[in-house]
């Protein structure tokens, strides 16, 4: 499988232990890694990377710090999320993960000359799952807290998610994401729930999708069902599936036909969310 985290450098989002911690390995400190663009403006769109794996694993340089690089080449502030996994952390735990870091850029925003309404998310494969469950499972944050981050919206602004785990149900779900988020005997009500075309909202944020048709460890009829939702709840969404091109491609930039994908993404983040040079 992926290994769990490069060597980047990171933030953990709780001081101390994070909710739910098991421990106080790396695997059980949630962190983001933030890479800034050269621009020096002050209202900056920013984007939270959430790499895939299947909840098992990380692939955090195709899938992570590449598409941070990538995004500072268009001004555009990237950061990588480090996630709890299964199948020692099932649900919730990720998804308070994601929210965390949501919170976390949101609240540092005027600090890291971020726009605090213009923070998105992209994710790849189990990423994506996870980075479209922060769009469709948020709140505007708890004013009672004692938490100062924790009074902050976790509303993503944008989403982007590429070749995502959408449903955890049959004939089109990935297994193994599955059983690492849920365990191997998920309540039937649950699979439900998360399999996220099921819980769109109207306020779910603009959404691009890309996946190929010859992706059979995610089939796209998981990008489609998500599209699907998005127009019946009248979400502006675009998007994207090629015929070539294998689950895992990344950022695909040396594929002859998908290299292009991103100049597509380019262009919608352009018009839907307030970045790219």
């Amino acid at each position: 499988m992926y290994p769990y985290a490069l060597d980047l450098p990171s933030t953990p989002l709780w001081d101390g232990d994070a909710p739910g911690a098991q421990g106080g390995e790396i695997e059980d400190r949630p962190a983001i890694s933030v890479y800034l663009p050269e621009n020096e403006d002050a209202e900056r769109t920013a984007v939270i990377i959430c790499p895939g794996g299947a909840y098992q694993g990380l692939a955090n340089d195709h899938e992570g710090l590449q598409v941070a690089k990538w995004l500072n080449s268009i001004g555009i502030v990237g950061i990588v999320l480090r996630y709890r996994l299964g199948p020692k952390y099932h649900h919730p735990i990720p998804m308070l993960d994601i929210q965390r870091a949501i919170r976390t850029v949101r609240y540092y925003a005027q600090e890291w000359r971020i726009n605090p309404d213009c923070i998105g998310v992209w994710g790849f494969s189990a990423g994506g799952h996870l980075a479209a469950t922060s769009g469709t499972m948020f709140d505007v944050g708890n004013p009672a807290s004692e938490d100062s981050i924790e009074k902050v919206s976790c509303r993503p602004d944008f989403m982007v998610l590429a070749y995502a785990v959408i449903t955890l149900e049959e004939p089109f779900a990935n297994v193994l994401s599955r059983a690492n988020l849920l365990g191997e005997n998920a309540d039937p009500k649950l699979v439900r729930e998360l399999s996220l075309h099921n819980s769109v909202r109207t306020d779910t944020p603009p959404t691009f999708l890309f996946h190929t048709d010859e992706d059979t460890g995610v089939p796209a009829e998981n990008s489609v069902l998500f599209y699907l939702a998005l127009r019946q709840a009248g979400v502006p969404a675009e998007m994207h599936i090629y015929c070539p091109g294998e689950h895992g491609l990344g950022m695909a930039d040396t594929h002859a036909v998908l290299c292009d994908w991103t100049e597509r993404l380019k262009v919608w983040l352009q018009n839907y969310a307030g970045g790219a040079e």
